[in-house]
């Protein structure tokens, strides 16, 4: 049985992996501030479904405060075997709006769970990062030697950081890291910035889907379950390892639209707008290095797990169908 520290713990990604590990025999702690990023009914929705479980301890505390680090600190009643670094103000054209609020999650603490570690000599630190640390020429699929000293916007630039800085705590004190750049994650209760659950919303409540560019830009998607089991595997001995995680399954944006549209039975009423400077055209995952180092590889196909996302919608449609899409 572990013991492990979760940041983000209401988030998307951060609260499969939380479920993953207790359903495990796990004993986890989590960490969230509860902000006001996106819809934060979302957040409480999966945050209920986590508090049903034994082994799950919450606390709302915010990483980029040092406060939440102190000897008075309710962190340090326990003990913990690995800290995983999953909180994060995400999105990449928000944060050319509110750059600040990105440094101080992203950046400022990552710097304080990595000290926290040293501190409490925890040995072992996963860090949520991003395919958008690739910026915009990375060739498809995208290796992790690619450059990725070029982002293209404050998220990816916040995110590096916190790479560097990681690696200078596993240089300096020896600290166990293993980075994880995800790719596009999709499936039940995403962030609803997200472009699954804002076509899936819109295309359901009758509503004129947005498209930024033409729709031929495509992502390389990659189910929820699959990213979740993959951040588990890299609890295991790294030394200092970066890694791809999804992205696997590559579908251009109308071909998207289509899809949906006949799993949900509608036909979708679509006005294109010019495309953002901070999006990139596409992404697409080279996955190698995760199957050689973790024995890797996503198992939940685009059909299927959209199928997911969609009945999940349908379920639960007496409120989703009221949180606020940007």
């Amino acid at each position: 049985m572990g013991n492990y520290l979760v940041s983000g713990a209401a988030g998307f990604i951060a609260s499969r992996v939380i479920g993953m590990l207790i359903e495990s025999g796990d004993v986890v702690v989590g960490v969230d501030n509860m902000n006001d990023a996106y819809d934060v009914r979302m957040k409480e929705y999966r945050l209920r479904k986590l508090e049903q479980h034994p082994n799950f301890i919450f606390h709302r505390l915010d990483i980029a405060d040092r406060i939440a680090f102190t000897e008075s600190s309710p962190l340090r009643q326990h003990k913990y075997d690995a800290v995983i670094n999953l909180a994060a103000r995400a999105g990449v054209r928000q944060s050319v709006e509110n750059p600040w609020v990105y440094v101080d999650t992203n950046v400022t603490g990552t710097l304080n769970l990595l000290e926290y570690c040293h501190d409490q000599h925890i040995p072992k630190f996963i860090l949520a990062s991003t395919s958008s640390i690739y910026g915009g020429d990375a060739p498809v699929p995208t290796p992790e030697s690619y450059n990725s000293d070029l982002p293209l916007q404050v998220y990816a630039a916040t995110k590096k950081s916190a790479e560097v800085l990681s690696y200078v705590y596993h240089f300096l004190y020896g600290l166990d890291v293993t980075v994880l750049r995800y790719f596009t994650v999709y499936g039940p209760a995403p962030r609803p910035d997200m472009v699954m659950f804002r076509f899936t919303q819109w295309l359901s409540e009758g509503r004129r889907l947005k498209v930024n560019g033409n729709g031929e830009q495509s992502r390389g998607f990659t189910y929820v379950d699959d990213i979740a089991r993959g951040t588990i595997l890299g609890l295991k001995p790294m030394g200092f390892e970066i890694i791809n995680l999804g992205g696997h399954e590559v579908i251009k944006i109308n071909e998207l639209i289509h899809l949906l549209e006949s799993l949900i039975g509608r036909k979708a009423t679509i006005e294109y707008y010019p495309p953002h400077p901070a999006d990139m055209s596409t992404n697409w995952a080279d996955i190698s290095k995760a199957q050689r180092l973790l024995e890797w590889k996503p198992n939940t196909g685009l059909n299927q797990g959209v199928a997911k996302l969609v009945d999940w919608y349908n379920q639960e449609r007496s409120w989703a169908s009221d949180i606020l899409t940007p």
